[in-house]
């Protein structure tokens, strides 16, 4: 049977850092494939950084590719260009214009260049794209070869989830527009893989023909320190510079924290992650800590009592409840929150409604049977669908049956 040996991966992102969520992909597959004897060529946009200039940000992300250059063939970074507002309604209105068949007519010529070379110079056994709209439109570059697009959750999706919280005209029209790209941009790919299934079912209803997958994040296996655990603190983790993840903070300094505090007063708060901002941390208090961005998640995780996910608006699979998991850490969050992963109600986390969650975190901070044996079910759940190991497997098995008959 033929293995995948080469592979082109075109992405939105370079692997690096692993504490932005959309680079922990490619960030932990790569190893993964090295291992088993991929080489890959990496062609990735830099994107931009909205605290720096975008030659500052390319230049940090130049300057970090020693940290995974051995684990790739060749590396090619290129600073993401600007797309404007009416560049967007001009290709949505012309058909003609949505998969551009010249390097001068894409939104960044360089990609889409770096692809055609990629290809006239060396043989392939799979193509993977991803991202979404920063990518797609390669896809006449690739001069009709079978190929993998991981947009990784439906843009359209996660618009929606913000419309639920309150409708605003500029959201509704974003909305819209991200949906009639979904509709149509993923068109020439053989298969669309995304993280959780109601990304994929929301593709599938902007776009019947499209063949998708769900293949979902996976999260390392720490070793763990039976000793660490504190009986009186709620943890959160997440990238504070995605404006969802500031709105869960906010809800649990003001709204949970206070109701669990009347009968727990001794319960702290921990906020854990990149740039929150101001706002966040203002609340710095003896019971309510904001650390920052921090280099390793695991005496954090260790240490807390309960991991409380209140998240309302996004999409995906969220990789700080996975890791949480990992920990052996009961998880308390809504439904959104634990979006593709196969946790059971009672059983490996309690799950509610926003309105719930403090009465679900007192259940838990109340229950020590409940938490060991939420910790463990967790854990094992892990270990079953989640290891980077398993999900590897999954996206070479895609690779090899996009390849054409004979290899």
């Amino acid at each position: 049977m033929p293995i995948i040996r080469s592979l082109l991966l075109i992405s939105r992102c370079p692997p690096y850092p692993l504490h932005l969520g959309d680079r922990l992909i490619i960030g932990n597959l790569a190893p993964e494939f090295k291992a088993r004897g991929v080489e890959t060529d990496l062609v990735a946009l830099c994107p931009p950084d909205p605290n720096q200039s975008r030659q500052t940000a390319y230049q940090r992300d130049l300057a970090l590719v020693p940290q995974y250059r051995d684990q790739y063939r060749s590396v090619t970074l290129l600073p993401e260009p600007r797309r404007s507002g009416l560049s967007y309604v001009r290709r949505l209105l012309n058909k003609d214009a949505r998969f551009p068949q010249l390097a001068a007519q894409a939104w960044s010529p360089a990609l889409f260049e770096q692809v055609r070379q990629h290809l006239a110079s060396q043989r392939y056994d799979a193509i993977w794209l991803f991202g979404s709209v920063q990518v797609y439109e390669v896809a006449a570059a690739l001069d009709g070869r079978p190929a993998l697009i991981t947009p990784y959750e439906s843009y359209a999706r996660f618009l929606n989830t913000v419309l639920k919280q309150g409708f605003t005209p500029s959201a509704w029209l974003r909305q819209r527009m991200a949906a009639a790209y979904e509709s149509f941009m993923f068109a020439p790919y053989s298969r669309v893989v995304v993280l959780a299934e109601p990304d994929a079912a929301m593709l599938r209803q902007l776009a019947p023909s499209l063949t998708v997958e769900v293949i979902p994040n996976g999260v390392r296996l720490p070793t763990l320190d039976p000793d660490a655990r504190r009986p009186d603190v709620l943890l959160f983790v997440g990238n504070f510079e995605y404006p969802p993840n500031v709105e869960a903070a906010k809800y649990l300094i003001e709204e949970l924290l206070p109701i669990v505090r009347k009968r727990y007063p001794q319960v702290q708060l921990w906020l854990v992650g990149n740039a929150p901002p101001p706002e966040l941390r203002q609340h710095t208090s003896s019971h309510i800590r904001v650390t920052g961005y921090v280099d390793d998640m695991t005496m954090y995780m260790e240490q807390a009592a309960v991991f409380v996910a209140p998240l309302t608006v996004g999409t995906g699979l969220k990789n700080k409840v996975l890791e949480a998991l990992a920990h052996r850490l009961p998880v308390v969050g809504t439904q959104l929150s634990v979006d593709g992963i196969h946790v059971v109600h009672e059983e490996s986390a309690l799950i509610g409604e926003v309105d719930d969650l403090p009465a679900l975190v007192l259940r838990a901070l109340e229950d020590d049977a409940l938490r060991q044996r939420m910790g463990q079910a967790g854990r094992e759940l892990v270990e079953q669908d989640h290891s980077w190991a398993s999900v590897a497997e999954r996206y070479l098995a895609l690779f090899e049956a996009l390849r054409p008959s004979g290899g």
